[in-house]
């Protein structure tokens, strides 16, 4: 079968208009195992193939490429890199995107090999085009180009082609193409600066990065919301973290948090702002984030007690990051009265809101909640008792009412905040001696899709691992924990029938 593709390949060669030899070689690639065609590699002639793609024919183009796609996928990469360069190179230069993509698909293949690369790497003119492609009007095309860029830059070799040549230059004029495209050359940036201090220094050098926290911290309000998420993403790695702040742009940060109030645009950068704080907190220490930039904290209350359904739904997510863990949790508690009035809040929003912040509500509530064994100190067991208590009246029949809902996405919601208090023995307590709720749980026939089965099999799963939950439920209902656990999330209990003699 190999050897008929090859025979095919040598026809299409040999014909000006060769749309039913490329159907048929199309048809007869797809019963051929990669593997026979690996071994036939050597004498595929892609040559032809290639030329038709520079023809205006829509149908050839297409057939062309799903060909290529097939056959290259034969092929080693560093076979590709070598023997095939100036197709890439004008591949990558095509009107037509499918032709494009297809290019850097194998660009992307060539990337992720370390032999291959290199060759990537002696061709300037390749990565130049690779680097115009990030100004594609295709988002496809854009995140391909970044994506092999980046992978590119994992070596020394590629950061040096990159930021010690003319391509810096190249990078620089693609930005100026539209406001889009500019940002789509800082996401770049700033995913080859997250992966180690040497590849921040080359990016810092370029000058790019000083670009990027001057409109960070411009006038443009719409800009700033940009960036903001680019920072955020650097400020995951330590020492992106660590340049964030040597250069003061975390305190520059707080300042505009701080002037926001005096700006009446402040809505459309300001959730950035505070999930920037937030996800810096979590990832570093909470205690001192907010010691340092009270104004943080401050804002996300400030916006939680609001009446904008939009800071409503930032604040809760913040809270929800902020209180994950239990550094983040003892930093709330401290806020006192204050936190006790927000949960309250929070409870309400959960029952009363658009199904959109109902949700988010519960994912908070269930992050705030949720204690690990080994961190549950009395002192901390009391704490969540406390707030769970100050969600509502009767919390744990409240969050059963939302989840009794027709809507899956609340009814998980509502089962994870169960999950997150399914450990501690106070809320062990509280679901035995609430009537049908234990019942309730072991219920199969509540949850019909296949989230709220595993949504449901979650909060079983939790229940009867928890050390405390023989002595507190007792052997009957821990047993039925137990089976309910082995059974697994998508048991069926089957129905016998007897059939009667003369029975309609």
């Amino acid at each position: 079968m190999a050897a008929q593709v090859v025979d095919l390949l040598r026809a299409v060669a040999q014909l000006e208009a060769p749309l039913e030899e490329l159907r048929a070689l199309q048809a007869a690639l797809q019963a051929v195992p990669l593997t026979s065609l690996r071994e036939q590699a050597a004498e595929l002639r892609l040559g032809p193939l290639f030329s038709l793609l520079n023809g205006n024919h829509r149908e050839q183009t297409t057939l062309c490429v799903s060909i290529l796609e097939r056959v290259l996928q034969a092929m080693e990469p560093v076979y590709v890199a070598r023997n095939l360069r100036d197709e890439l190179h004008r591949g990558l230069s095509h009107s037509d995107d499918a032709v494009v993509i297809l290019t850097l698909s194998q660009v992307g293949r060539i990337v992720e090999n370390s032999e291959a690369v290199t060759e990537i790497l002696n061709s300037p003119e390749l990565l130049k085009e690779i680097i115009y492609c990030i100004g594609a009007e295709k988002l496809s095309v854009a995140k391909a180009a970044i994506k092999s860029l980046s992978r590119i830059s994992l070596t020394q070799a590629g950061l040096e082609s990159l930021f010690e040549s003319s391509l810096l230059d190249d990078l620089k004029n693609v930005m100026k193409t539209s406001d889009i495209v500019r940002y789509r050359v800082y996401e770049l940036i700033v995913e080859i600066a997250s992966v180690s201090p040497e590849s921040l220094k080359y990016c810092t050098n370029s000058g790019l990065v000083t670009q990027l926290i001057r409109e960070l911290t411009g006038d443009d309000v719409l800009v700033r919301a940009t960036c903001i998420e680019m920072v955020t993403s650097l400020a995951y790695t330590h020492h992106g973290r660590q340049y964030l702040s040597q250069e003061g742009i975390i305190d520059q940060i707080s300042n505009i948090i701080v002037g926001a109030d005096s700006d009446p645009f402040s809505s459309f950068y300001l959730p950035g702002f505070v999930k920037f704080f937030g996800n810096l907190a979590i990832v570093d220490s909470p205690q001192q984030i907010c010691e340092r930039y009270p104004i943080f904290i401050e804002k996300v209350f400030e916006m939680a007690e609001g009446q904008d359904p939009t800071m409503i739904g930032v604040a809760v997510d913040t809270l929800g990051i902020l209180g994950s863990n239990v550094e983040g949790k003892q930093v709330l508690q401290k806020t006192g009265s204050r936190f006790e009035h927000l949960l309250k809040r929070i409870g309400h929003q959960a029952k009363n809101a658009s199904t959109e912040l109902k949700i988010r509500c519960l994912d908070a509530i269930s992050s705030l909640l949720h204690l690990p064994c080994d961190q549950q100190t009395d002192d901390l067991l009391r704490m969540t008792e406390f707030w769970f208590s100050s969600l509502t009246r009767e919390p744990l029949e409240h969050f059963r009412g939302i989840s009794t809902q027709p809507f899956p996405e609340l009814h998980c919601a509502a089962l994870k905040v169960f999950t997150a208090i399914a450990n501690q023995p106070w809320a062990q307590k509280l679901m035995l001696n609430s009537p049908g709720f234990v019942e309730y749980v072991v219920d199969r026939s509540v949850e019909h899709d296949k989230a709220s089965k595993d949504a449901k099999y979650e909060l079983v799963k939790a229940l009867a691992n928890s050390k405390t939950i023989a002595e507190i439920f007792g052997n009957q209902y821990y047993l039925r924990l137990r089976a309910y656990l082995r059974e697994g999330p998508y048991f069926v209990k089957s129905v016998s029938t007897t059939a009667v003699e003369g029975a309609e």
